[in-house]
């Protein structure tokens, strides 16, 4: 009796590796690669007096959108005069759509220590 349950033991022992370790051997799936940078959009948050982040590199046709978490009214003003939000109440946010290549550097009007930049490759 003691021979018969060593045998079945065993049994299972060799039963119970052979399905844990189907596909031992074969290689591992490829990681999928990293997506590549797309138009689909981007964000900006105010806080703090700042923006944040304060500098962002997107491709061209990429959507940015500010939103103003901040307590007082900011603007998002480029230097050059391409886009103004005008002024944004708490909550409130801008998009403006990059289509040109480019560095547009902007700040806000009514807080002058305050700037970003974005980069459009």
């Amino acid at each position: 009796m003691r021979r018969l349950l060593i045998l079945v033991a065993m049994l299972l022992l060799v039963l119970f590796a052979s399905v844990s370790c189907q596909g031992y051997g074969k290689p591992a799936p490829a990681p999928a690669p990293s997506p590549a940078p797309t138009a689909a959009g981007s964000s900006v948050t105010i806080s703090n007096f700042a923006f944040s982040p304060a500098s962002i590199t997107v491709p061209a046709g990429t959507k940015v959108t500010w939103t103003n978490k901040d307590s007082p009214t900011h603007t998002v003003s480029a230097k050059d005069g391409t886009f103004d939000s005008g002024n944004l109440s708490t909550g409130a946010t801008f998009s403006y759509t990059f289509s040109q290549k480019g560095t547009f550097e902007y700040g806000c009007k009514l807080h002058p220590s305050m700037s970003g930049k974005v980069i459009v490759e």
